[in-house]
């Protein structure tokens, strides 16, 4: 019996370190973004260059082992030497490899560091896209909880029937959909959502579901849609949950940035992780924060 199995994606993560970024702020009737900015047709000197392995499926699987807790891993895997790569990444961090192998390419990302070290991903999902209903091995699927992190196309239908399988089983759900999902709206998620337990998202994607309205608004629309607790974090400003009896707040505290990918994966991993161990939303936000605080001072979704 796993205590977690995480569905999701796993990419190679190359970081590009570099000096000769520049951050451009935009303001318009939206708000205010910013850019990262190249000078055009120039040849960039990279500072250094670091490969590690990453997609929100091996983050939380790895984040969930190194708890404690007995995880397996679905996903899918190409051929070549990336896909060995994450392989022996998991199976070194002892994570049992539910995953299936196809042709095709690994998921690849490319990390572009800015100078508040926020970050810029350059995503290619591969073979992640490509997960199918034979691919999954339901005699195996034997556990407490499923994670389901964001899949895209093919998979993402691989995880509405697995959605309807943990409903079946009496495995619980806990959800972490991007923006790539989230601005899909509310509707096309239904079918998973409506069988969470646990939803996690950041502010960002809890407007894109739901619409822009207050915190409250958010919380309290989110959870019309069927999850038992929902989470919502907005970077280094306050995070708000809610459950069936009270709305909870708290201030993340403050640290020097190195590096914010992985950040919200070791967040919803540990937060799940914190409910496991003791049901409690109080010290589940405590071990959330401070995986999350711990992972943005290092470079790496891991480390």
């Amino acid at each position: 019996m796993y205590d977690v199995i995480t569905v999701g994606s796993a990419t190679v993560d190359v970081f590009a370190k570099t000096h000769f970024s520049e951050l451009i702020k935009i303001i318009d009737p939206k708000g205010e973004t910013d850019l990262l900015a190249f000078p055009s047709g120039a040849k960039i000197l990279i500072d250094e260059l670091e490969f590690t392995t990453g997609g929100g499926g091996t983050n939380t699987a790895v984040a969930l082992s190194r708890l404690g807790h007995k995880v397996g891993f679905i996903g899918k895997l190409g051929t070549g030497t990336n896909s060995d790569f994450i392989h022996k990444n998991l199976k070194k961090e002892k994570i049992d490899l539910l995953c299936a192998h196809g042709k095709g390419h690994a998921g690849y990302s490319v990390i572009l560091d800015t100078l508040e070290h926020d970050r810029t991903i350059l995503v290619h999902k591969g073979i992640n896209d490509e997960l199918k209903l034979e691919d999954i091995p339901y005699k195996k699927l034997k556990a407490k909880w499923f994670y389901f992190g964001a899949m895209m196309k093919e998979a993402f239908h691989t995880l509405e029937k697995l959605a309807e399988f943990a409903q079946q089983n009496k495995i619980k759900i806990a959800f972490n959909p991007s923006t790539y999902l989230a601005e899909k709206g509310s509707r096309h998620l239904g079918h998973i959502i409506s069988r969470t337990e646990l939803l996690v998202l950041n502010k960002e994607e809890a407007c894109l579901l739901v619409g822009n309205d207050s915190i409250e608004g958010l919380l309290l629309k989110l959870k019309g849609l069927g999850p038992k607790i929902v989470v919502i974090t907005d970077g280094k400003n306050d995070l708000y949950v809610i459950d069936s009896k009270f709305i909870y707040s708290a201030k993340p505290p403050f640290v020097k940035i190195v590096d914010t990918t992985g950040a919200g994966d070791a967040f919803a991993a540990s937060f799940l992780s914190g409910l496991i161990r003791k049901n409690s939303i109080e010290f589940a936000i405590k071990l959330g924060m401070a995986n999350a605080m711990s992972v943005i001072t290092h470079y790496g979704a891991k480390n």
